[in-house]
């Protein structure tokens, strides 16, 4: 195989095109998968540490109603992210190196201005959001605290997200795997040393958390930079390429994400909606919500990690000219997706007793949880039906179906259904979790529904 770019590493580059279809979906996608979900065990484990705070159910409470604001501010991470999977990949999969390491290039900066502009933002609004978010009195107070030592690292975090993606993008999952998994550790690690203070570190409570988050983002943008720099990766990185950036090429990255990013926007905004309405039964409540979505994100985050690695894949066949490879990709990704997700769904339905023990000593926020993991627990297989069919359309450039879906999702389904069921009806917060869990089944079928029309294999970017 011939190299057009002089300057990339002289070992040949890898190719996923050819060959087994199965074998090419877990070679890119499990790296991705064990990396992504070491994320949502740390999650997990930071939720454990503030649960032992004296706050307790509020300092979870706290962070969990600040989780919400943080997916409103990463959907602009979506603008950026999303197209730059699909040019890093497709011109890989091209194998115009020069032009991948351009794409990688542009994706870092505007990532890095984007960031740090909106964390800036966030700071010194964070009380207000929380407030909006429906926070009231001490769960303010923790979560501005915590929230602006976030907001601070922002850049490096949004920056950091693209490391992976750009990794995944030109074939290198275990690089991105191998980051993540050591970034996660490393945060796990920091997170009792700086909230309680052991070892003689300092003992920050609940800014401790937010403090090991930055402090692991940051070590893993740089080692990633280090590793594309020195020329590990299938592409490298020159201060100088032979294709130099411009405004053209980073406008074509923004206008693709450009739906994936009304998309996440759509379902951050409605978190903000529904947050208060959940917020309306209690801090006990909130804290059974937030450890529960950490749970459920464990399925999710398997099912992501794959289909991070497919999008990757489905742009290197396409830009392979491997059309009907890429369909077969993409339908035998969808079985593994539902095969995945349904076997997590009967694992958290009869775990869930277990599962929030684990967390809380409170008999009715333990009962909230298991109630709340049930119900949520049946939408699992349509789940994965809905996140490998985005995952597709990532790696196509063609985000505006899964933009139409998400949208009709949380405005026309979700929100109108819970704000029925509990502002009209008065029921209990059960009836939010099997609003979410509908919205779910009927969404992901009509995605599924528009996907075998097949225009997908068409688009060029």
């Amino acid at each position: 195989m011939a190299i057009t770019n002089s300057k990339v590493a002289r070992k040949k580059p890898a190719d996923y095109t050819e060959g087994s279809i199965i074998r090419s979906i877990l070679k890119m996608g499990v790296p991705s998968m064990i990396g992504f979900l070491s994320g949502h065990i740390y999650y997990l484990v930071d939720m454990w540490w503030l649960a032992r705070l004296p706050e307790k159910e509020t300092a979870v409470a706290a962070v969990t109603i600040f989780s919400n604001i943080m997916w409103f501010f990463f959907s602009f991470n979506h603008l950026v992210g999303t197209g730059s999977v699909a040019v890093i990949s497709r011109r890989y999969g091209e194998k115009q190196y020069d032009h991948s390491e351009t794409a990688i290039k542009e994706t870092f900066l505007l990532k890095w201005v984007l960031g740090m502009s909106l964390g800036i933002v966030g700071f010194f609004f964070v009380p207000e959001m929380l407030y909006l978010a429906g926070a009231r009195g001490e769960a303010i107070a923790l979560g501005t605290s915590y929230g602006r030592v976030v907001f601070l690292g922002m850049g490096f975090s949004y920056c950091t997200y693209s490391i992976y993606t750009a990794m995944r993008g030109v074939a290198n999952p275990n690089m991105a795997m191998g980051i993540m998994l050591g970034s996660t550790a490393l945060n796990m690690l920091l997170d009792p040393l700086f909230i309680f203070g052991y070892f003689g570190f300092p003992g920050l409570g609940i800014v401790g958390a937010a403090v090991a988050s930055v402090v692991s983002y940051v070590l893993a943008f740089l080692t990633g930079l280090v590793l594309f720099y020195c020329g590990v990766t299938n592409v490298r990185l020159h201060l100088k390429g032979s294709v130099p950036m411009a405004l053209s090429s980073m406008y074509k990255i923004l206008r693709i994400g450009v739906p994936a990013w009304i998309s996440s926007m759509s379902f951050s905004g409605s978190r903000l909606i529904v947050m208060p309405m959940i917020a309306t039964f209690g801090n006990s409540v909130v804290a059974a919500y937030g450890v529960g979505i950490q749970i459920s994100l464990l399925g999710v985050g398997i099912l992501v990690g794959i289909g991070l690695g497919l999008a990757a894949l489905i742009g290197h066949n396409l830009g392979g000219k491997k059309k009907q490879r890429a369909k077969r990709t993409a339908d035998q990704a969808l079985m593994v997706a539902i095969g995945i997700m349904t076997a997590c769904g009967i694992i958290i339905f009869f775990g869930a007793g277990l599962i929030m023990r684990l967390y809380f000593d409170s008999s009715d926020t333990i009962q909230h949880g298991i109630t709340l993991l049930r119900i949520l627990a049946y939408g699992f297989p349509f789940i994965g039906i809905y996140i490998m069919l985005e995952q597709v359309y990532t790696g196509v450039g063609l985000n505006t179906p899964a933009m139409v879906v998400t949208i009709g999702h949380a405005w026309v389904l979700e929100i109108p259904s819970i704000l029925i069921l509990t502002q009209v009806m008065n029921l209990n917060q059960d009836a939010v979790w099997w609003a979410i869990t509908a919205a779910t089944f009927i969404s992901s079928l009509a995605f599924y529904w528009y996907y075998r029309r097949g225009q997908w294999l068409h688009v060029t970017i």
